[in-house]
């Protein structure tokens, strides 16, 4: 009685691996079956879109310190925008694109805020999406992240500690910054002098005065603008007053940008939490001023 038995080689499969698949945000190589990459750990599905379409996408970061709302601002915005028949409207590519948008409006419904950013890339939440503009005949390929604030804030005082971060923001076409009117009105610096570094670093990264940071728009955007009415009522005249340092950076350094006034939260409120101890949440949700700094933003980088 024999026992052989013949066996297979799948050594073919081998050469799938020998190619490398760069990367669409820091353009290292990966494997072909790599959920993430290696380098940067942004999710390789974007790059095997990417591929399958003429047109690259463009690239958009919405930036901010720890706790000034990004995620907050970027899952109502891809909410709204997902449910608008005409006008500025957004299509998400990919599975992975709505869970921003599910994760924020679910912890929203609960009264409750998302819970933080994670430090960690490989935890962080993508926006891959085709935007309707107007009467536009193709859609816009959008990429967008939700990255951590701490982690952003890291990468400015190291360079090079976060390499995501670096290689997005000098892949940018265009750039959202968040800022917390209530701390800069409350008398504090802080706000100011994070927009000041953020700013200088964009300018490390390409001060090209024709393809760089300096003639990329950037939208100036003061969130949880619910709790300081008079944001609204003048964006610029409010940082001219209370973040002077921005403002100056805005006006010599930047041809293109604008200040908005956003809010989400029409009213919020403090609750105690066991274990966490008092635990600010939203009583209601007022969407006010969301769409308008973003809608600017896709028209001056499609101009």
């Amino acid at each position: 009685m024999s026992h052989n038995t013949p066996i297979y080689l799948d050594s073919y499969r081998l050469a799938q691996y020998s190619v490398q698949v760069p990367c669409y945000i820091c353009e290292q190589g990966n494997a072909f079956d790599a959920e993430l990459c290696r380098h940067c750990f942004a999710p390789m599905a974007l790059a095997h879109q990417a591929n399958t379409q003429k047109v690259h996408p463009y690239m958009i970061a919405t930036i901010g310190s720890s706790g000034v709302g990004k995620t907050v601002y970027l899952g109502m915005l891809m909410d709204m925008l997902s449910r608008q028949p005409q006008g500025l409207s957004v299509l998400a590519r990919g599975a992975f694109s709505v869970n921003m948008q599910q994760a924020t409006m679910g912890a929203l419904s609960r009264c409750e805020f998302p819970t933080k950013t994670p430090n960690e890339p490989d935890r962080w939440n993508w926006v891959h999406c085709q935007v309707g503009v107007g009467k536009r005949r193709r859609p816009v390929e959008l990429i967008m992240p939700d990255m951590a604030g701490e982690a952003i804030l890291e990468e400015l005082d190291h360079p090079h500690t976060y390499q995501v971060v670096r290689a997005f923001l000098a892949r940018c076409s265009g750039v959202l910054v968040l800022i917390d009117p209530t701390k800069a009105r409350g008398g504090t610096h802080e706000q100011d002098y994070f927009t000041m570094k953020l700013l200088s670093y964009l300018m490390e990264l390409d001060a090209d005065p024709k393809r760089g940071w300096p003639s990329r728009p950037v939208a100036m955007v003061f969130s949880k603008a619910d709790q300081c009415e008079e944001c609204f009522l003048d964006p610029a005249a409010f940082a001219q007053t209370h973040t002077v340092g921005l403002w100056r950076h805005c006006q010599e350094r930047f041809r293109r940008h604008k200040f908005f006034a956003s809010g989400v939260a029409g009213a919020c409120a403090y609750r105690e939490v066991l274990g966490q101890g008092r635990v600010r949440v939203p009583l209601r949700i007022e969407p006010r001023g969301v769409v308008e700094p973003f809608e600017w933003l896709i028209k001056e980088v499609l101009a």
